[in-house]
């Protein structure tokens, strides 16, 4: 056990970092398109941005015409204290504060409504597309990764569209604005101060491209940790059935750390591109401060227009020190974005098999597989069904059994078309499978499962899951057909009681009842029972039987069961091993070949109730 668990480690470690396209600003302007519906207020939150800071743009220049106007004779501007005065100017300026704090407000409301919407689209889209992918899909990949897609990435998604996105917006027409404004006032002091700026986007450019790869990798290790926690606690019981709390803390201590040691890596990025740009940005304003200076004593400019030229100074030189934090939040959000662009970019299962023209009816429920070969694409090197060739008439009841691993579960499957055959075809009602739409074609087919999994609302929600829309009394007269309207009647809130999470609150045989009433209200033409009653005591297994009776009137079944006291009565049998059907028939002719297979799980159950 110690020497698998240190091998499951080093494969973790040692998986190598995903690797980032030149896609990612391209993925991002596609996201973009959420915004689209959105776009008349999305506009007048731009225009507002560019309101507010051309009114915060106005506030150096009314500064400087303060000075002038406060010290005349020195440098001063003699006209605009004639025209104005200290006080007029004093209250403009106090009118320009009021107006751009207004236009913020109005921003900032405006960008978080559009971005909360687009966002809220996002996920919609995010969770459709994902449980529209086809099984094929989620058989190579975990839950915890998949719900960390629409999760994490997302909020990182939305923190930068919400904040950083407004942010960028006002800085960059700020930077812009400045630096306009700054080469009106004095040209000479204007390229002192962007002597710095090619340097500075050099190392922009690098600590970018460190800061995305290094997120992407961060948010592949939290969804590694999510999926440990997913995993963990959807099978609770087991870790504590084998005393294994211990061992899930170290393994997600382990995911954690591998995260941890990812942010602090970024976090380096992130600091020293920020050191950078604070000591390049602040000592271009000394610079400019140095030779501005020198400037008024030599009477080239005056004093005034120095105080809004250093303002200005300030105004660029902030816009450059945010770009910093705002150009790596927009670069971990690229990363994010592609994870996210990577999952809607997949095709669904309508879109690997679209739907007929040609809308079919109910299905009579004949069933024919004709020499069907299948490999999972999980475990291309296997070849689970080997040509297998079995067929059901409309309402017959027919059973596979055989050893575990014989592909039983694998021929359900292929029935309800979660994959398609390598070779050989199905055939429903003289049909190949694939002519019918996947709705169409599951539409009218139920499975009662082994291990029920009940959704965490109320008992009347999971019977209704069955046939959404359906009214309280048919879901009711389900229930009575099921034999399980008495005991759900007997909880205080009957139909309204909630089942916990997966259905914990209720007994095996209580969840097997709510799922054959389930299947009852789908009312199918095709059941499918797969190892429906061997988990259940014999008080569970006889009134699920009862209802299974009931279920399977009129209806074609396939009956999956291992244990062969339940298929008795089915009109034909069908025996696999290694993945072939090896025998056929009904009980008692199987169990008439002496050195049959059925024969011999026959006695070998025989001898393990003995």
């Amino acid at each position: 056990m110690a020497r698998f668990r240190r091998a499951s480690a080093a494969s973790d470690d040692d998986l190598p970092p995903p690797k980032i396209s030149g896609r990612g600003l391209r993925e991002a302007l596609r996201l973009a398109g959420y915004l689209r519906p959105y776009w008349p207020k999305f506009v007048a939150a731009v225009v507002t941005l560019i309101l507010s800071s051309v009114l915060g743009l106005a506030f150096p220049f009314v500064t400087g015409k303060l000075v002038n106007a406060a010290l005349p004779g020195r440098g001063g501007d003699i006209s605009l204290l004639t025209d104005w005065g200290v006080d007029r100017i004093a209250v403009a300026l106090m009118v320009v504060l009021a107006f751009q704090a207004a236009f913020s407000f109005a921003q900032s409301i405006l960008f978080t409504e559009v971005g909360e919407r687009a966002l809220t689209d996002l996920r919609r889209d995010a969770y459709t597309r994902l449980i529209h992918l086809s099984m094929t899909f989620h058989v190579k990949r975990r839950v915890g990764e998949l719900s960390s897609r629409i999760a994490a990435d997302v909020a990182q998604i939305e923190d930068t569209v919400v904040a950083s996105l407004p942010q960028f917006l006002r800085q960059t027409a700020m930077l812009v604005g400045s630096i306009a404004l700054i080469a009106f006032t004095s040209v000479r002091l204007t390229l002192v101060m962007l002597s710095v700026f090619p340097a500075l986007i050099a190392i922009a450019v690098v600590f970018g491209r460190l800061i995305r790869r290094n997120s992407k990798e961060a948010q592949d290790r939290l969804a590694d940790g999510n999926v440990v926690v997913e995993e963990t606690l959807q099978g609770i019981a087991s870790v504590k059935a084998f005393a294994n709390e211990d061992y899930e803390k170290e393994r997600y201590r382990r995911a954690l750390d591998r995260f941890l040691a990812e942010v602090l890596r970024g976090a380096k990025y992130r600091g020293g591109f920020f050191a950078f740009i604070i000591f390049a940005l602040f000592g271009a304003v000394v610079l400019v401060l140095w030779y501005g200076f020198r400037m008024v004593q030599a009477d080239e400019m005056k004093l005034g227009d120095l105080a809004s030229f250093m303002l200005y100074t300030m105004y660029a030189a902030g816009a450059m020190g945010s770009f910093a934090d705002l150009y790596s939040q927009l670069q971990r959000t690229l990363g994010a974005t592609q994870r996210v662009r990577e999952l809607l970019e997949e095709k669904t299962e309508e879109e690997i098999a679209p739907p007929p023209a040609v809308a079919v009816g109910r299905l009579r429920g004949d069933v024919v597989f004709e020499n069907v070969v299948f490999r999972y694409p999980s475990r291309p090197d296997a070849e689970v069904l080997r040509g297998v060739n079995l067929a059901a008439r409309a309402g017959q009841r027919v059973a596979l059994v055989g050893p575990s691993g014989a592909g039983k579960s694998t021929v359900a499957s292929l029935l309800l078309r979660f994959y398609e055959p390598e070779r050989g075809r199905i055939v429903i009602d003289g049909r190949d499978a694939r002519d019918y739409g996947l709705r169409e074609l599951r539409g009218r087919m139920a499975i009662v499962p082994q291990d029920v999994l009940l959704f965490g609302g109320t008992i009347g929600d999971n019977i209704a899951y069955g046939r959404p829309g359906a009214t309280e009394a048919e879901v009711i007269e389900a229930a009575r057909q099921a034999n399980a309207h008495d005991f759900i009647s007997a909880f205080p809130e009957g139909y309204q009681t909630r089942v916990g999470e997966r259905g914990v609150q209720l007994s095996g045989g209580q969840r097997q009842r709510v799922a054959i009433a389930r299947a009852i209200l789908r009312d199918p033409a095709i059941l499918i029972l797969d190892e429906a009653t061997s988990s259940l005591d014999s008080g569970s297994e006889s009134l699920v039987l009862q209802a299974l009776d009931r279920l399977m009137e009129g209806r074609t079944s396939l009956v999956i069961a291992h244990r062969l006291s339940t298929v008795r009565s089915a009109d034909r049998i069908f025996v696999l091993k290694d993945g072939a059907v090896v025998e056929e028939g009904r009980h008692e002719e199987l169990l008439a070949r002496p050195e049959g297979v059925y024969r011999t799980l026959s006695l070998l159950q025989l001898e393990g109730a003995v």
